[in-house]
């Protein structure tokens, strides 16, 4: 594809690890009955790729959200526009996501669902950037990749809503994100 720079991991590398966090959940949570919970749209094709390997009985739930303005992504102010549909009081929870940024995102939702009692609560994620973390303190106990600070997509990961099909992850070229930059000046 024109608009990637290079690819970080193939569709082959991904289902292999995705695989492996599968097996590593089905051994942790042996007896019990996780609730997955993706946030949409980015983390539904790691969530549905990932349910298909786990060996236990699981459910799975959907919020949404969204950002605030430009400066969201650095403030890490949202919105929630899509709650859960079940109740999560007294359940194991496992919150899936796409990408673990700064961590104000995720810190912002393991707040809002910490408030409802669950008996466990941890991050499985797919893609880890430590590297412009804010917020430390995340239970993070699956992940997929660590990634350098670079923009990614594929996979569920988009920009302005493109790219998410890819079956890869991989590089935006710095020309796509400039092009962009320009058109809004």
């Amino acid at each position: 594809m024109e608009d990637i720079e290079e690819i970080l991991f193939t569709e082959d590398q991904i289902a292999a690890r995705v695989e492996e966090i599968g097996r590593e959940i089905s051994r942790d949570y042996a007896g019990r009955t996780p609730l997955l919970i993706s946030v949409l749209k980015g983390a539904v094709y790691f969530l549905t790729d990932l349910s298909r390997t786990i060996e236990i009985p699981i459910a799975f739930d959907f919020m949404a959200i969204t950002s605030y303005g430009s400066a969201a992504l650095q403030s890490g102010v949202v919105r929630l526009i899509k709650d859960l549909d079940m109740e999560i009081t007294g359940r194991d929870v496992l919150l899936v996501e796409d990408i673990i940024d700064t961590g104000l995102t995720a810190g912002y939702l393991l707040r809002l669902l910490q408030a409802r009692s669950p008996a466990s609560l941890h991050i499985c994620t797919l893609l880890d950037r430590p590297r412009r973390r804010i917020l430390e303190a995340l239970p993070i106990a699956y992940r997929g990749f660590e990634i350098p600070d670079l923009f990614v997509v594929g996979y569920g990961l988009d920009y302005q809503e493109r790219y998410r099909q890819l079956p890869f992850i991989g590089v935006l070229k710095e020309a796509v994100l400039q092009e962009s930059r320009l058109l809004r000046d």
